[in-house]
């Protein structure tokens, strides 16, 4: 099989906060054969904070990543729900509306840029699925998670607005029950917890504006998981994934309940499965305790 190669959207999660998604990784990358092309010079992709307060500007910089790509004559594979929506959206609205393209061609041609339209754009996890495939990873898996209930969190912003989302991978799910998370905790050898709260938001977004709403959001969330009797929680999106592992105590007293799992990124489950070491998936690097491996 012809070796995989993307351009690497790391976004600014996994080179600060969550550095262990970054190890994780290029860590399952190598294992998976798969060549990451990083794009050093990109820049945040506003988060879904700066699209309120200027769209334009949102615009130009998400297109401005997305040139870095082209530039390569690559797909570009992003690690976090947010980026992937943004540079989704991004895309999206200048490959249908020539006129905002030309604007927005006409900032980047400030910079030696130019956006075309020629990369495709998925999240990591999407591109292990269909250029890889689940039967491919089950015949990789060296230790089957067979010991662990494992509670999929899909966050927001992988699976909607579906009509968006499924254009970016192969496969299309849908956002009220989307399937490839569990797929790949399956593939993986471990048994899939299935609770309502998998596809809700985990309060990220609304942690300035309204923080007990987001705890709440969070402490139903890994209560779900916990009442589904789950060893630990897994998800694709490093935001996700900070709310869950970093707010347990704001979540406890939001909503009257004791509530803490350990919770893996989506690279870091899949590495245990493909062999790798803990060190290598930066499993220290969490609050709550991980060391079950």
């Amino acid at each position: 099989m012809e070796k995989l190669k993307y351009a690497l959207f790391t976004g600014c999660t996994a080179k600060q906060s969550t550095p262990e998604q970054m190890m994780s990784t290029l860590a399952v990358a190598d294992k998976l054969g798969i060549e990451l092309v990083e794009l050093t010079e990109a820049s945040c992709c506003g988060a879904s904070h700066l699209q309120d307060y200027d769209d334009f500007l949102s615009l130009v910089l998400n297109a401005r990543n997305i040139a870095y790509a082209e530039k390569h004559e690559l797909t570009m594979v992003t690690i976090c729900n947010t980026c992937q929506l943004n540079t989704a959206m991004t895309k999206h609205r200048l490959d249908n509306d020539e006129a905002l393209k030309a604007k927005v061609n006409e900032k980047l041609a400030e910079v030696g840029l130019e956006y075309k339209g020629t990369s495709d754009i998925t999240h990591f996890l999407y591109a292990i699925i269909d250029d890889i495939g689940l039967e491919k990873i089950k015949e990789m898996v060296v230790t089957p998670l067979s010991q662990f209930n494992i509670a999929p969190f899909y966050g927001c912003h992988n699976i909607r607005p579906s009509e968006l989302q499924n254009k970016t991978h192969k496969t299309p799910e849908s956002a009220y029950r989307p399937t490839s998370l569990d797929d790949l905790i399956i593939a993986c050898g471990g048994e899939t917890v299935d609770y309502e709260e998998k596809t809700k938001c985990c309060g990220f977004h609304v942690e300035l504006q309204a923080p007990r709403t987001a705890a709440i959001l969070t402490g139903n969330a890994i209560a779900g998981a916990m009442d589904g009797n789950a060893d630990w929680m897994v998800t694709p999106c490093p935001l996700c994934h900070l709310k869950l592992d970093t707010q347990t105590h704001h979540a406890s007293e939001a909503i009257g309940r004791e509530v803490e799992l350990p919770v893996l990124h989506m690279q870091q489950m899949l590495g245990l499965a493909l062999g790798c070491s803990a060190k290598e998936l930066g499993l220290d690097h969490h609050l709550a305790n991980v060391n079950f491996v």
